[in-house]
Parts: structure tokens; C-alpha cells; sequence
């Protein structure tokens, strides 16, 4: 679905994007997640036309000019600024996507303003954060695109319609291979709905994956012993980060679940607890020695 090999963005001598690579599959639900400034709006801007690279290639569908009117009559964009026509109302506003997108749903329309309980009469712009993500995904669902772009797009939205939206989405995905792009903070819902990962850092992509392999290679082990910890034990594991609470040590691994088990299974510990991270806890100590240090303790 889309491709992106070598991608540079400069802004005044600013490397924004260098030498990005990213592929996204059709049908998938891709997680954009980095730090603040790490250039997850410069590429969401480069892919949805608002930017152009200064270097590399770029294609949507095998097709490089991703700023054609085909491509965009198949992608929408939600940005967490949204912006509505000042005097249009919700209806007003449908009546002018459906005018640009040719394959806009009127039956989609009125189902899920029923589901999300909006007065299609109200004014777009007066409405409060959370009934403008509303209306968003209202009409950019209505519209059928084959990509979906988001950009912070649970922020401001009650914990409940956060998971209607998030359904409708997945419905979406599942039934018409719709391919999602979501750029967040939130990693715990990302968690919930993404199947793979792109972890971003200084402008590059340093980690994709899919979600299962992204949490699958990192490990939190809580370890005891009789004695002493032996001391030839961090020779055996790829650490990254590590602390001791008494008799039991933490530690922070990467590395294969098995391949793990195998190497502690000679030392006999009394306790051997190997444990998943959460996506939110993978980005930290993934991060954590590209120069993004954790501060704070294990948890």
C-alpha cells in the first residue's frame, strides 16, 4: 500500500526526515509513535501531499504522483487541528465532502450520526474538542476512503466514544481492507487496535515491526537466587536496564522468550518470573539507548 524508501525533508537547514523508510501493507493498522519532534507530522504531511520530499521515493498503490486526484479521492486526513467551514453546519459540512469524495456513503452518514448521537443541524465550529473528532470521523468514514490518516485522533474524546469510533475503524478495516495510519501519544490505546509499529526517532523509522514482534523481543525478568546473583549472568543477557530490591533483581532484556529461559535454566533460580511490556514500556527502553534516556525507575 505504500512504500517509502530514503525519504529527506530539510527546513532551513533542518533535517526534519533522513533517509526514512517505511512500508505499510494494505488492510493494516499502522502505529506512528516517536517523541516529541522526532518528524511524525512531517512524514503523515509528506504522505497525505501537504509536503514534498526533497529526497527519495514515495508510492501510495505502486504509484509515485500519491498527490493525484485518484490517490486523494482515496485518502482522508484527520489532523489534530481540525478546521470546519465557520457557518456550515454538521449536514453542510457532509454536503460538501460528498461533493469531493465520489464515493461517499449517505447511509454511512446517517448511521453513524445516529451512533455517535450528533445534531447534523448544529454548527460544525461551535462544537465542543470532543464532538469535533466526532463530526470528523463522521464524515471521513462517510467518504470511503481506502486510507485513513490520523493524526492524535482519540485526544478529547471521552473513554466511550473512544471505543465506538475505534470499532467502526476495525469494521472498516476488516471489512473493506481500509489501510489506517495513527499517529499518537496515547500508547495504550494504540495497543488495543494497531497491528504493527513504527517507532520513530531523529527523523528516522528505527524499529518496525508487528505488534507482536515489537512486544515479543523485549522482556521484564524479576529473578532470585540462594545465594548471590552469579556474576557471569549478565554476560548471557542482552540488558537494558536493571535494579534490586532486596534478594530480587529486575531486569530489563532483549531477546527471544525461549532463548531466555534457556540460558537462566543452568542457574536454577528460585524465582523466575518472565513477564511482557506493555507497547508503552517497549518504546521507553527501545528508546532508551538511541540517546531518549529513561529518568525514572522500573515499574
Amino acid at each position: 500500500m505504500i512504500k517509502g524508501r530514503d525519504i529527506i525533508k530539510t527546513f532551513d537547514g533542518f533535517t526534519a526526515l533522513d533517509n526514512l523508510n517505511i512500508n505499510i501493507e494494505k488492510g493494516a493498522v499502522y502505529g506512528l509513535v516517536g517523541p516529541n519532534g522526532a518528524g511524525k507530522t512531517t512524514l503523515i504531511k509528506i504522505l497525505t501531499g501537504i509536503y514534498k520530499p526533497d529526497g527519495g521515493s514515495f508510492e501510495i498503490d505502486g504509484r509515485q504522483d500519491f498527490i493525484s486526484e485518484d490517490i486523494k479521492q482515496k485518502t482522508v486526513y484527520i489532523s489534530d487541528d481540525l478546521y470546519f467551514y465557520p457557518t456550515f453546519s454538521v449536514k453542510q459540512m457532509a454536503s460538501f465532502y460528498k461533493d469531493v469524495y465520489k464515493a461517499w456513503d449517505d447511509e454511512t452518514f446517517k448511521r453513524l450520526a445516529s451512533l455517535f448521537g450528533l445534531d447534523i443541524k448544529r454548527r460544525a465550529s461551535k462544537l465542543s474538542k470532543g464532538m469535533k473528532k466526532q463530526v470528523a470521523f463522521l464524515l471521513a468514514l462517510s467518504s470511503k476512503p481506502d486510507l485513513l490518516v490520523l493524526d492524535e485522533p482519540i485526544d478529547g474524546l471521552d473513554p466511550v466514544m473512544r471505543r465506538n469510533i475505534m470499532n467502526v475503524v476495525l469494521q472498516e478495516v476488516e471489512k473493506r481492507q481500509m489501510t489506517v495510519l495513527i499517529s499518537s501519544h496515547n500508547l495504550r490505546e494504540l495497543e488495543d487496535i494497531c497491528d504493527h509499529v513504527g517507532i520513530m526517532h531523529d527523523g528516522k523509522i528505527v524499529i518496525e515491526k508487528s505488534l507482536d514482534d515489537v512486544k515479543g523481543n523485549i522482556h521484564k525478568l524479576q529473578l532470585a537466587f540462594s545465594g548471590d546473583t552469579p556474576t557471569d549472568l549478565k554476560d548471557k543477557l542482552e540488558i537494558l536496564k536493571e535494579e534490586k530490591f532486596g534478594s530480587v533483581c529486575l531486569y530489563i532484556v532483549r531477546g527471544n522468550y525461549d532463548d531466555i529461559k534457556d540460558k537462566l535454566a543452568p542457574y536454577k533460580p528460585l524465582i523466575c518470573d518472565i513477564l511482557p511490556l506493555s507497547l508503552e514500556e517497549v518504546f521507553i527502553y527501545e528508546l532508551g539507548g538511541m540517546g531518549y534516556e529513561l529518568k525514572n525507575e522500573i515499574i
